[in-house]
């Protein structure tokens, strides 16, 4: 769309589409795409490239985290850790949290940025739907963005921006829509590929956010409970 060129961290779900709408906006846009040994790792990759198609966004980048899924200690990328069933009220950090995953991916995106002059790294990071994690906190997000001024070169002056940190899921959705964001393409299930369970944390807090947005999640639902 123009503008300065901006790496776009895009996991194939709901937010960071949005945010790749809300960044197009005003920036000549790249995606990156990290696979960390999730367990829905090919669905999700899948949605990262039909977004890209469906925006014509040709500068792409997929790379592989592996080292993530083999130190292990999250439910997404260690097949002996269940998956919580979903609880939207509950405290402490759950067993989806994959440890210190959004700096190894900052990282990564910071590189790509250096190297295609890019002066912004867009993350679709959101608090409300961290459920505990620290690494999508704003307030890391800004220590991050201390090491980027002190690790990069002279002149680089790298942004992390997030756009919809502060929103409610609703809220994200209300912008989609009114940014015709391809929502039908995402993926946020943490345990299937083939229909959303329904029933996992990321699934009850897209569930609820539609919801609460007043429309119809145009995604497939093994089940479709109701959270309020």
């Amino acid at each position: 769309m123009g503008g300065s060129r901006a790496v776009v961290l895009a996991s194939g779900g709901m937010d960071s589409c949005v945010t790749v709408a809300i960044a197009r906006q005003t920036h000549d846009v790249a995606l990156l795409h990290c696979s960390y040994g999730q367990r829905t790792a090919s669905r999700e990759l899948r949605s990262f490239h039909s977004i890209a198609d469906h925006y014509g966004i040709g500068t792409r980048l997929s790379v592989s985290m592996e080292h993530l899924g083999k130190i292990g200690g999250s439910s997404l990328t260690d097949p002996s850790i269940p998956v919580r069933g979903a609880d939207l009220s509950a405290k402490g950090i759950p067993s989806s949290y994959v440890p210190f995953r959004n700096a190894n991916m900052l990282a990564v995106a910071v590189s790509w940025a250096e190297v295609i002059g890019a002066h912004a790294v867009f993350v679709g990071a959101v608090e409300e739907d961290s459920s505990g994690y620290p690494d999508c906190r704003r307030e890391f997000y800004d220590a991050f963005e201390a090491v980027v001024r002190a690790g990069t070169k002279p002149g680089s002056d790298i942004a992390i921006l997030t756009p919809v940190i502060r929103m409610k899921k609703s809220d994200i959705i209300g912008v989609g829509l009114r940014l015709a964001a391809p929502l039908h393409l995402t993926w946020s299930c943490y345990q299937r590929e083939d229909v959303a369970c329904g029933v996992c944390d990321s699934c009850a807090l897209r569930l609820r956010g539609f919801s609460r947005a007043g429309v119809e999640d145009p995604i497939p639902y093994d089940v479709r409970p109701v959270y309020t």
